[in-house]
C-alpha cells in the first residue's frame, strides 16, 4: 500500500485554490503534524456500530494549509478523556450548538455568519471537509466555531456535561438505506435519550434528510420519546426555517425531485417526560 498522502507539496502556494498535493510522508508520520488525528479516541472505549463511515479523499492545498493553521486555535479531537469547558473552548458563555455531520461546511458557515451570538461546535470525521470549515471561518472571520474531529457519540457522553448545549443539528445525515444497516443510523432512541441528557430545557433538535423512509423514521422516534416535544402543532415535519441554508446538495436533490423534510423538536422541562402520553407514530416501517 502507498503512503502517498494529500497534504502541500513545498513549491505549491498554501492558499491555491482547488489544488490537490501530494506528499510521500515517512512511514509513521502523522499526515497532519499540528492537525486533526486519524483515531483520536483509540481504543480506550468500546466498539459500537458506528453511524459514520470515514472517508478519505484528496484534500486541496487550501484546505492543508488551514489544517496545519488553524487547528491548533480552532479545532478539537474527540479522545474522550477530559470533559469539556465549552465557555473556555469558544471564549464566551453564548450558546452553543452542536452541529453532527457538515459535509464541506458551506452551509455551517453561512449560519455561524448569519447568528454571531450563537456558537457552533461542528463535528466530523472527513477531513477535507474539517479544512475547507476552517477556511471559511478564517476568511469570513467567524470566530463562533470550531470543528471537532471524531465520534459524536463519545463526545456527548464523555466530553460534555449535563444541559450544556442550546440545540442540536443534524442536516442530511448517512440515510443507510439498505435494511440490514439500518442500526447504524444516527437518530435512534438510544441517541436521543443520550443527547437529551445533554441539551438544555427548550433547546431544539433540527434533523433535515431527503431520504423519506428515514425522515419518516426520524419522525416516529422524536414522537415516541419522552424528552422531546413537535414545535409543529400537527405533528408532522416543519418547513424548512429560514436560518438553514440551503445547500448545493440539497439543491441538486430537488432539482431530481427529491423530497426533503425538516423535524424541529424542542427538549422538554426536567421532570415533564411523561412516556405513556407520547404514543410511537405508526409509519409502516418494520
Amino acid at each position: 500500500m502507498s503512503d502517498s498522502l494529500n497534504t502541500p507539496a513545498a513549491p505549491t502556494p498554501p492558499h491555491t485554490p482547488g489544488v490537490s498535493v501530494r506528499h510521500t510522508r515517512a512511514k509513521g508520520e502523522p499526515r497532519f503534524p499540528d492537525g486533526p488525528q486519524a483515531d483520536p479516541a483509540g481504543s480506550h472505549f468500546e466498539r459500537r456500530i458506528r453511524s459514520f463511515q470515514p472517508r478519505r479523499s484528496r484534500v486541496t492545498a487550501g484546505q492543508a494549509d488551514a489544517l496545519q493553521r488553524l487547528w491548533p486555535q480552532w479545532g478539537l479531537d474527540i479522545d474522550g478523556r477530559r470533559v469539556l469547558d465549552l465557555a473556555e473552548l469558544f471564549g464566551n458563555a453564548r450558546p452553543v450548538v452542536l452541529e453532527i455531520g457538515f459535509g464541506m461546511g458551506e452551509a455551517t458557515a453561512q449560519m455561524a455568519a448569519a447568528d454571531p451570538d450563537t456558537n457552533i461546535l461542528a463535528v466530523d470525521v472527513h477531513t477535507p471537509g474539517q479544512g475547507n470549515l476552517l477556511s471559511l471561518a478564517d476568511r469570513d472571520g467567524l470566530t463562533n466555531v470550531r470543528v471537532a474531529n471524531g465520534d459524536a457519540i463519545i463526545l456527548l457522553r464523555e466530553m460534555l456535561t449535563p444541559d450544556s448545549l442550546d440545540g442540536l443539528r443534524v442536516y442530511f445525515p448517512d440515510p443507510w438505506p439498505k435494511k440490514r444497516h439500518h442500526k447504524r443510523r444516527l437518530i435512534q432512541p438510544e441517541f436521543l435519550t443520550l443527547a437529551a441528557t445533554r441539551l438544555r430545557p427548550g433547546a431544539v433538535v433540527h434533523c433535515a434528510t431527503d431520504w423519506e423512509p428515514y425522515a419518516e423514521q426520524m419522525l416516529d422516534v422524536l414522537t415516541a420519546h419522552p424528552a422531546f416535544e413537535n414545535t409543529r402543532p400537527d405533528g408532522g415535519y416543519a418547513p424548512r426555517p429560514a436560518f438553514r441554508p440551503l445547500t448545493r446538495f440539497e439543491g441538486q436533490g430537488l432539482d431530481k425531485g427529491h423530497l426533503v423534510n425538516d423535524l424541529l423538536f424542542r427538549r422538554v422541562p426536567h421532570g415533564d417526560e411523561h412516556p405513556a402520553e407520547r404514543p410511537a407514530r405508526h409509519s409502516g416501517l418494520a
